[in-house]
This record gives structure tokens, C-alpha cells and sequence, in this order.
């Protein structure tokens, strides 16, 4: 479970950090101080934590804008103000924790968020950029892989590529991790477009893709064994 903190605070932060590290089945993601800084996590995690009174910006309103995406992260509100708890369900709130967070309530709300059906989405789209620097929307099944390239990426399609100014990092947490998988700290790889995969060295892979190029990508090492299981190669 993908989960990301964010609180203006930093001790409320640490606290809330610690608690959840009780919960083996939670991954922190992210923790920030605003939501300008967890805009990047908060796209295609499980659940976010979010303080209601944030310095520029309210809880509420980033619950609004979250409710209108296609796949929405289930919001708890953590907050020291009981008297926002008709707000924050009228916003469709997933649970509303006061501060101090009591660690027995928090648990209830992380066994309920397991239990959490996923929505029904929408084709999840990669934003890249398009001609007269616009942007543009690819699907991500026309996706074969994504190279990092520095603090940006480069999605690659059948035939070419494009500029995104979406990191590789941003665009692993916001894929699928049972399609899209990390083979290099530089690659991310569609292994819906994987037509052969070889031996490339001791505990080490090369995978050849399906697209014009016939590209081909080495696994690292590390990474191997994951990649492995993922296309149940044994």
C-alpha cells in the first residue's frame, strides 16, 4: 500500500512516520511539507495522509481536486481541529485521525484501507510533450519504455519517442508496478512489449523489446531476480 504524508509540520510528520512504520504492509512513499512537494507521489499511491490547515493551501480543497481524478487516492485527514470532520466527508473523506494520532485508531483506518476495493479506472495517460512544446497524452499501453534522462524522462513508443518532463521516478510510482518495471536505476520497461529475454552474464539479463528498434535493454543485476518472477521465467 503506496501511502504519502503531508503535513506543514515536521514533528507531526516524524510522529505519524513513526506510527505507520508499525504497519509492515504500509510503503511511505513520500512525506512533504506541502502539496506542491508530494504533487509528483501523490499521483498513483494508495492513500494519502493530509493535514486540513496547510500554510498556503486547505486539506479540503486538494480533496476536491483529488476526488476529480481518474484514480484517486483514498484521503485521511490528520488534523488538530475537530470541527472540519463535516467538511472533510462532505469531500468524500476515506477517515478523519485527530492529533495526536492514538495508534490503535490509526491501525483500524490502515487494516480498512487494505480492505479498500480499487475504483474501476481510466487507461492511466503519460504526459509528454508535443509539438509547439504543448502537451500531450499517451496511453500507456503505447508505451514500450521510459529512459531517465536527467531530471526528466524520455518515453519511448512503437517508433519514437518523446520529452517528458515527468521523472522516471514520478512515472514508475504512477504506472502499474504488475506491468511497468524498473530494470535499471535508468529504465523503466512495459513488460507487456518484452518479445525475447537472453542471458547477458553471470545473474544478468538482456531483454529484447517488440518496437521498430528491436531495442535492446540489459537487466541489472539487482534487479534481475524481480524481472524474473514478473515474467515468471522460474
Amino acid at each position: 500500500m503506496k501511502v504519502v504524508i503531508v503535513d506543514d509540520e515536521a514533528p507531526a510528520r516524524s510522529e505519524l512516520r513513526h506510527l505507520l512504520g508499525a504497519h509492515p504492509e504500509v510503503d511511505l512513499v513520500a512525506e512533504a511539507a506541502s502539496v506542491a512537494e508530494a504533487a509528483g507521489a501523490i499521483v498513483g499511491c494508495d492513500a494519502v495522509f493530509l493535514d486540513i490547515e496547510l500554510a498556503g493551501a486547505s486539506g479540503l480543497d486538494v480533496a476536491r481536486l483529488l476526488h476529480g481524478e481518474t484514480q484517486p487516492p483514498a484521503v485521511v485527514f490528520v488534523t488538530a481541529h475537530a470541527e472540519y470532520a463535516v467538511d472533510a466527508f462532505a469531500v468524500e473523506a476515506f477517515d478523519y485521525l485527530l492529533k495526536p494520532v492514538d495508534p490503535e485508531r490509526l491501525a483500524r483506518v490502515v487494516s480498512r484501507l487494505g480492505e479498500r476495493e480499487p475504483a474501476v479506472r481510466e487507461p492511466r495517460k503519460v504526459p509528454v510533450v508535443g509539438g509547439g512544446g504543448g502537451t500531450e497524452l499517451i496511453d500507456q499501453d503505447q508505451v514500450f519504455y521510459v529512459q531517465a534522462e536527467g531530471d526528466y524522462s524520455r518515453v519511448h513508443v512503437y517508433d519514437r519517442s518523446y520529452l517528458s518532463t515527468t521523472s522516471l521516478l514520478e512515472l514508475e510510482r504512477a504506472l502499474p508496478a504488475d506491468r511497468f518495471i524498473r530494470i535499471h536505476r535508468s529504465f523503466l520497461v512495459n513488460l507487456a512489449k518484452v518479445a525475447s529475454v537472453r542471458p547477458a552474464g553471470v545473474d544478468r539479463l538482456r531483454l529484447s523489446l517488440d518496437d521498430a528498434q528491436h531495442t535492446e535493454l540489459d537487466v541489472a543485476r539487482r534487479q534481475a531476480p524481480r524481472v524474473r518472477a514478473a515474467l515468471k521465467l522460474g
